[in-house]
């Protein structure tokens, strides 16, 4: 009789212990990440006040630039390197992104300047917390119609700006692998704004296959999935930026399967050389 593969919890902790981690690497990824949260941190947090954020350096207003280089140090601390095909457009856009990792906010962050929707305990963490305040994110209580409400307003007036909004249209980090479904309510204030939707497919990649492991363990908190992944040897991050879709006349739904079906696709598509 042929015998049961493994469950997705034995072959997590099969991968931790194996040559894919080590705590050497927390040697020297330690004290960046210290460096980074020291000195990096507070220069990008002043480059959003209001008196240091006019000056623009090639077309970018300065904390732009910031957003976009503290984005790249986090990516390289993790060891993530990035593949990316496609470019974002100019203009206001609601990004439409699956989710697997907290480090695909970075990992866009580090791509284009934009902001995030997210829920509201994200405001209370430190670091991440005060980097997502500074960056303009929108807090949202989840179940709550009177914050949906809030949300949705902010991100309106975000997109009414001029400004780039991305959302993680599943709704968040949920178990198992593949792109989950895109729920359709997080699509309104594109329709609302008149701006196109840009879906963007995240996925991450070790030795050409796709590294599921980015992700949270089964019961694992944030502190320790950050720790291990300090000892993890480095990744792929490949994003593809998928053609545009227009909002003006569609429906929510509508938006939310085209996204969805535009990003099934480019995850199931062969890994980029």
């Amino acid at each position: 009789m042929q015998s049961a593969p493994p469950d997705r919890e034995q072959v997590s902790e099969q991968s931790i212990l194996s040559k894919d981690y080590s705590s050497w690497r927390l040697l020297y990824r330690v004290p960046w990440v210290v460096l980074h949260l020291f000195v990096g941190l507070p220069l990008t947090l002043l480059s959003f006040l209001p008196f240091i954020r006019i000056f623009r350096v090639r077309g970018r207003h300065l904390n732009e630039h910031m957003q976009l280089w503290w984005g790249a140090g986090v990516c390289r601390i993790f060891g993530v390197q990035r593949k990316v095909t496609g470019a974002f457009p100019p203009g206001p856009q609601l990004v439409a992104a699956n989710h697997i990792s907290w480090l695909d906010i970075e990992v866009l962050h580090s791509i284009s300047p934009m902001g995030f929707v997210a829920k509201a305990e994200i405001e209370s963490w430190p670091v991440a917390g005060w980097v997502a305040k500074f960056g303009e994110t929108v807090f949202h209580h989840r179940g709550s119609h009177d914050s949906s409400s809030s949300a949705s307003q902010a991100l309106n007036q975000r997109l009414a700006q001029g400004r780039k909004v991305a959302v993680f249209a599943e709704g968040g980090i949920l178990p198992g692998e593949g792109v989950k479904r895109f729920h359709a309510r997080m699509f309104a204030a594109a329709i609302d704004s008149g701006v196109p939707v840009q879906p963007v497919m995240l996925r991450y990649l070790r030795d050409g296959k796709r590294y599921p492991d980015v992700t949270f363990l089964e019961n694992e908190h944030f502190g320790a999935n950050i720790l291990r992944l300090m000892r993890q040897r480095p990744c792929v991050a490949e994003v593809h930026i998928l053609p545009e879709i227009p909002s003006v006349g569609s429906q929510r739904k509508e938006l939310a399967a085209q996204s969805e079906a535009a990003v099934v696709a480019a995850f199931q598509s062969d890994p980029l050389p």
